[in-house]
């Protein structure tokens, strides 16, 4: 054959539509995968809902009913496993949330998806937490990240996302738009507005930005590295002046590329142990 016959550029590209099936499992993918950062798991029953949802047998109203239905006897019974409640229900929301073609760069829709996901679970749901607080973190040898000030968070996100809606994505290049949103993110969950499900509502806030500025994610990524996504957070966060250590955003760097470019980062929470606390012991 000759060079011309090699020639593939007179062809036409042909669009790859996903079907509905493989984006629904996507989606349960996330939203099962993210309760992982908090150690939930699902119940049997939602997983048998879910699969139903998939293929088209039940839809998101009829799967949150019949988990209605299911927690109602659980409750006669005192059979109820809270773990398991609060992992079935807010699946069940994100994959709303992630259904929903709405989003808006505000507090007010932060504290939204926080209300929205939480709603079955915590009457605190969509409200900012008045204590501070601290929690001891396996990579940090059982220190913990300095959270924002309790009096100051509105103001904190507030000023936080006005320097993001100051951006323009369009003119940034890859790396440009990674550094940028992996900044934005870490600086949103340093702030941990409320008292639980700040790593779900930070993952699901990002997700619903990025989707808005029409990229492309990969919602298969928190199906396994949930646990790495909250690390990555604690980590570009952290800083010890004693020992020399900086904040280190370089972790959740790789999450991003994985997440938007499809790259194959090697994605391990145990690279990011702060050896310097253990060495201080």
């Amino acid at each position: 054959m000759n060079e011309k016959e090699f020639d593939s550029s007179n062809i036409n590209y042909e669009e790859i539509n996903k079907p509905s099936e493989y984006i629904k499992k996507t989606e349960w993918d996330m939203a099962i995968g993210l309760q992982e950062v908090d150690n939930l798991k699902p119940s049997k029953h939602l997983e048998n809902l879910l699969e139903e949802n998939i293929i088209g047998k039940l839809s998101l109203d009829e799967v949150k009913e019949e988990l209605r239905t299911y927690y109602v006897e659980k409750e006669k019974k005192n059979e109820v496993d809270y773990n398991e409640l609060e992992c079935d229900f807010v699946s069940t929301r994100i994959v709303e949330l992630l259904q929903e073609d709405k989003f808006e760069l505000s507090v007010d829709y932060l504290k939204y998806v926080h209300k929205y996901l939480f709603q079955d679970v915590y009457k605190f749901a969509g409200n900012f937490r008045k204590v501070d607080f601290s929690k001891a973190e396996i990579i940090l040898n059982k220190d913990s990240v300095a959270y924002g000030d309790s009096k100051t968070l509105k103001e904190s996100l507030e000023y936080d996302i006005s320097q993001e809606l100051e951006k323009d994505y369009k003119e940034m290049n890859m790396v440009e738009v990674i550094n940028n949103i992996t900044n934005f993110s870490s600086n949103i969950w340093q702030v941990h507005p409320f008292r639980e499900g700040n790593t779900r509502t930070t993952a699901l806030f990002i997700q619903k930005y990025l989707i808005s500025l029409g990229y492309n994610v990969d919602n298969t990524l928190f199906k396994d590295k949930s646990i790495y996504y909250r690390n990555a957070l604690v980590r570009s966060n952290y800083f010890n002046n004693e020992l020399g250590v900086k904040e280190d955003n370089s972790y959740l760097i790789k999450f991003y590329e994985n997440l938007l470019l499809g790259k194959n980062n090697n994605l391990r929470s145990e690279d990011l142990i702060v050896k310097e606390l253990s060495r201080k012991d």
